[in-house]
């Protein structure tokens, strides 16, 4: 089972480019680093993924959203697949046997495929209302997270609208990270509210 630390960061390109927002978030603390930039062409992200890997320090981990082939080639340490996107046993043949695969989940019956599918964690949201992506499934609320949580046996990555102040009632439910977006990267100083993430949930 592979260890998550508590904050994982999405450098999403709709706030801007995804390689300062990687570079701010690595500064302020963050170990593990998601690239989504929906809108970008392959050749594009596979330029940002390989600047934020030369960018990123040793002991950090970059995740690439949708794109298992790009992962591959970039050598990112693994790939973050949609229900839409290619599925985790055919993106399983496209990655190396080190590199790790995250799967999103909407409900507790996609959560226990997944816990049996080749996938090394499981996310499971929008835990509460996000504005951060289109046509989000509905809200989990803590109730269901927390069944997810106790129904499978591979970490639970809690994302969508997830904040300072909610952060610690979603780890309460057994997830192991909180993913988050909005709340880090609407900020005009990402390094440093990076910084006031992880140390509070370090506390």
């Amino acid at each position: 089972m592979i260890h998550m630390p508590r904050l994982y960061a999405v450098a999403d390109g709709t706030f801007g480019d995804p390689v300062p927002l990687a570079r701010a978030l690595f500064d302020g603390g963050a170990r593990l680093v998601q690239i989504r930039h929906k809108a970008a062409p392959a050749r594009t992200l596979a330029a940002e993924v390989d600047a934020a890997l030369k960018l990123a320090p040793a002991d950090a981990r970059v995740i690439v959203n949708d794109r298992a082939d790009i992962a591959r080639i970039t050598g990112a340490a693994g790939v973050h697949l949609g229900q839409e996107d290619l599925p985790p046993f055919a993106a399983r043949r496209v990655l190396t046997a080190e590199q790790i695969i995250g799967f999103s989940t909407h409900n507790i019956s996609q959560a226990i495929e997944a816990d049996v599918a080749p996938v090394d964690y499981i996310a499971a949201g929008p835990v509460f209302a996000t504005s951060t992506k289109d046509g989000s499934a509905p809200v989990l609320g803590l109730e269901r997270l927390r069944e997810i949580c106790s129904r499978v046996r591979k970490p639970v990555v809690a994302i969508g609208g997830i904040t300072l102040d909610t952060a610690h009632h979603v780890l309460d439910c057994g997830a192991a990270a909180v993913a988050v977006i909005g709340d880090l990267l609407r900020y005009g100083n990402v390094e440093a509210r990076t910084r006031e993430w992880v140390r509070h949930l370090e506390s």
